[in-house]
This record gives C-alpha cells, structure tokens and sequence, in this order.
C-alpha cells in the first residue's frame, strides 16, 4: 500500500508514509471486509459512512505539515482510522463523529491499539468544538458546501485546515492556511490537493447549517 498507493501517487513526507505503514487499517474495518482494508479504495463502515482510500488519508495528513508538537481536530472520526494515522503525527488528537455507534466503536479500537493521545468525541464539530481550539490544525472528512467559518475561528494563526468543498462534479479536496494574525477576520491562503468523493458534512457548518 504504501508504496503502490501513496509513494507513487505523490505521497512524499516520510511521516505520514512511515505512519500509515504502522496503523493497522484492518482493524478499522468490519472482519469480513478485512481481506480488502488495504487496496486503493474507500470500504463502508456501516450508518452511510466509509473509510477512506488510503491515498486520501495520506493526501490529508500530508497536507497538514504536521511536524509533532501540534494539536489537531479531526472532524468527522468515523472508524478513527484516520484519528490513528494522525495521532501518529501530533502531539495530541480530539476526534469527534456525530454518530454516536461510530465514536463508541473508534474509542474501543484506539484504546486497544494504545492511542493514548487520541480523545474521541460524540456530537457536531462541523462549526468548531463549544470551549475548544486554538487548533494547530483541523483535519475534515466530509465534504462541506464551503469552508466553515467556526473551524477556521478556531484555527491557530499560521495553522492549517483540509477539507473537501462541493463543487460540480466532484468535491475538491483543499487545504486552507490560516495567514492572519487573530482577530474577528481570518484570511486564509488556499490550494487545491485534487478531486474527490466525500459523504456530505452534516451539522451546524455543512448541509443542515
């Protein structure tokens, strides 16, 4: 996988290659989807939700420059695949999922497989975490109709955040650097990573907001 999938696709940060090599993406998974948990694609994980592609986790965390030393907010947890991968990479990760079958299951399995550093949340992160943040980054796993505005009011200064934004067509998943000093106006640098397929972001900052 990590080869096939990430380093010849792109994939170039040795961290995020070497902790995607070091999560076990099978146990994320239901048993008799476990033969498959390594090819290139997104797997069901049960109440309409999926796993990502493992190239799309990557891109995720590869994008956010993590170096270690950060605290970051995964929105959107679902399995907590990716919380792992991320908890890998930074010093501390708060992990929320709306579905609350989903965060029970995500807690269980990152507490068996040691994360300690992970927290896993039930409830809507869409617009930001009530009494949270600053975030040194925002990891989003849904794709939102545009950037929302309470995950950047949480964004530390220089921080980055990585979303898909619907467009027609095909979400496009981008990343979104936080280049303000503070304050009530965020400005924000922007790049699109590539075209891709996301459930929809559900809550306060996406389709029911």
């Amino acid at each position: 996988m990590v080869e096939r999938q990430l380093r010849a696709r792109g994939i170039t940060d040795e961290r995020v290659l070497a902790a995607m090599g070091r999560v076990p993406r099978e146990r994320f998974v239901a048993p008799e989807l476990r033969e498959q948990a390594y090819e290139d694609g997104a797997l069901p994980i049960g109440h309409g939700q999926t796993i990502s592609q493992p190239w799309v986790v990557a891109a995720i965390c590869q994008a956010l420059a993590l170096t270690g030393s950060e605290r970051v907010l995964d929105v959107g947890a679902g399995s907590g695949y990716s919380s792992a991968v991320l908890a890998e990479l930074a010093r501390e990760v708060l992990a929320v999922e709306l579905i609350e079958a989903l965060a029970r299951r995500a807690r269980r399995v990152l507490a068996e497989l040691g994360y300690g550093n992970v927290e896993v949340r039930e409830g809507d992160a869409s617009a930001g975490v009530p009494g949270e943040g600053p975030f040194d980054a925002i990891a989003v796993h849904a794709a939102a109709p545009r950037v929302p505005a309470g995950l950047i009011a949480q964004l530390r200064p220089g921080g980055r955040l990585v979303a898909p934004i619907a467009s027609r067509g095909a979400d496009l998943l981008t990343v979104f650097r936080r280049v303000d000093e503070g304050g009530d106006r965020a400005e924000l640098e922007r790049q699109v990573i590539a075209p891709c397929r996301f459930v929809p972001l559900r809550g306060a900052g996406g389709y029911n907001g």
